[in-house]
């Protein structure tokens, strides 16, 4: 999880963590962290990884840091908006070396508990959280909602995750300027009973990987909430978005749920597009905060 990768003293600066440990004693983690009687979860505590695997290295420069991590905060997603930016900021603090690059993975597709637009998906809402710390500066994210594997947490396919990484990181830090990105959704507008929507890091074009030309992985739904799979299509380097389900649509999303390896939005550059939505209905993890359970 990710708290177990924060200082105490981070979570004690914030108006959501501050009161995080209450009357748990920092003796007693310590103990957990010490124990050499058994072998000890780091999600027993927050704070167990930063304090044995971060601490000791902060007098060292560092370069940047990879990140490929969250599944275990997919329950509590809507948090991780807060927690992970964090963690960033954390580690930016202390190494003090300014605001040091930050790549990470958003998840990839699994089915952890068959999540959807209809009944909620945490996994969704932890690839928006992530989506939403790029906001932080000298952040970027590799998108590998297409390399998942349904029965599988742990994608065997590392080669495009690298690939996907180094590509950011060759922009930013080596010069390198090709594309590193794929497609960010950025606005939507209603034609009658469609959606147009527009992105950025479209710049050669849009495209669909299907010999076919189909889109895959596209809802849209009306003012009662219902989502409907959505006919889309590429024009002018946007989608065009519509049901017959739907005669007044207000909301679309692409690629919301648990597993749904088989959407196929790119760039021509070769970059999948990152899963959204256009709405900001409430979601199921909204309300759940992380407790220390002893």
């Amino acid at each position: 999880m990710v708290e177990t990768w924060i200082s105490r003293e981070a979570f004690e600066k914030t108006e959501e963590f501050k009161n995080l440990f209450g009357a748990v004693p920092f003796s007693e983690i310590q103990a957990v962290a010490d124990s050499s009687k058994k072998a000890v979860s780091p999600n027993a505590y927050p704070t167990l990884l930063f304090n044995g695997m971060i601490n000791p290295i902060i007098p060292f420069s560092i370069q940047g840091a990879l990140w490929y991590q969250g599944e275990t905060n997919a329950g509590r997603a809507y948090q991780y908006r807060k927690s992970f930016p964090l963690m960033i900021q954390d580690w930016r603090q202390r190494f003090g070396q300014g605001d040091f690059p930050f790549y990470f993975v958003q998840l990839a597709s699994f089915n952890a508990s068959n999540g959807n637009s209809a009944k909620g998906s945490g996994w969704a809402e932890l690839r928006e959280a992530q989506t939403a710390t790029l906001s932080l500066p000298n952040t970027g994210m590799a998108v590998t909602m297409d390399i998942g594997e349904s029965k599988d947490i742990h994608p065997r396919n590392k080669q495009d995750v690298g690939a996907r990484l180094a590509a950011i990181a060759l922009n930013n830090l080596y010069n390198v300027k090709t594309e590193y990105s794929g497609p960010v959704y950025q606005a939507s507008t209603a034609e009658g009973n469609k959606m147009i929507l527009s992105f950025t890091h479209v710049d050669n074009g849009l495209v669909a990987k299907d010999k076919y030309g189909y889109l895959k992985g596209f809802e849209i739904a009306g003012a009662d909430k219902k989502f409907y799979y959505a006919k889309a299509e590429v024009k002018n380097n946007q989608i065009i978005v519509h049901s017959d389900s739907v005669a007044n649509p207000v909301a679309v999303r692409y690629a919301w749920a648990d597993d749904m390896p088989d959407v196929n939005l790119y760039n021509k550059d070769g970059f999948p597009a990152s899963p959204f939505r256009t709405d900001t209905w409430k979601g199921i993890t909204e309300e759940v905060r992380y407790e220390i359970k002893k």
